[in-house]
């Protein structure tokens, strides 16, 4: 069975050596250059989308519109996407040990926000990859090592998702 990524994991690519994507920083923010009119009345939030060279060789990336999908809710309904203030990756050459960022604002009702799936499809090198599934939501947190909570604090959501997501991939659980 498919499980998607949680907000903040690594996704590598077998079929493009080293080459891995990670959505990541899925917050509550205002546009840089204003609020579109198509987005009266919806609470806007921005995700980012790194693209990193692990490999020994360059990779032509391209991440533009269309290539991103973003549901909200839990009937999976489209966020509304502003393209005019979001920052897409267009034929961008990944060289080894670098990275690329996109970055995508994009606005929906406040309650949908606790439940936000992002889809993205590269194409790297003129070829499209397989889509991949990042899920998360702009209340939780993405769990580190550095943030790991501690003391009185361990019973926030942060840390209940965080203990779920490892109970699920320990071994003999199911």
């Amino acid at each position: 069975m498919y499980e998607p990524n949680v907000v903040g994991d690594w996704q590598e690519y077998e079929e493009h050596a080293g080459l891995r994507v990670r959505v990541h920083r899925l917050e509550a923010a205002e546009p840089p250059r204003g609020r579109d009119d198509a987005a009266a009345g919806l609470t806007y939030f921005s995700v980012r989308v790194t693209i990193e060279n692990r490999g020994t060789r360059h990779f032509g990336i391209h991440l533009e519109d269309g290539q991103l999908d973003v549901r909200v809710g839990p009937d999976g309904e489209g966020a509304f996407i502003d393209w005019r203030n979001s920052q897409f990756i267009e034929g961008f050459d990944v060289y080894p040990l670098r990275r690329a960022t996109a970055v995508l604002y994009a606005a929906a009702p406040e309650a949908a926000l606790t439940h936000v799936d992002i889809q993205v499809q590269l194409r790297v090198d003129e070829e499209w990859t397989e889509r991949r599934l990042w899920a998360g939501g702009t209340d939780v947190q993405e769990a580190t090592a550095q943030t790991a909570p501690v003391g009185p604090a361990q019973g926030d959501l942060a840390h209940q998702v965080s203990a779920f997501l490892k109970e699920q991939t320990e071994p003999g659980t199911a």
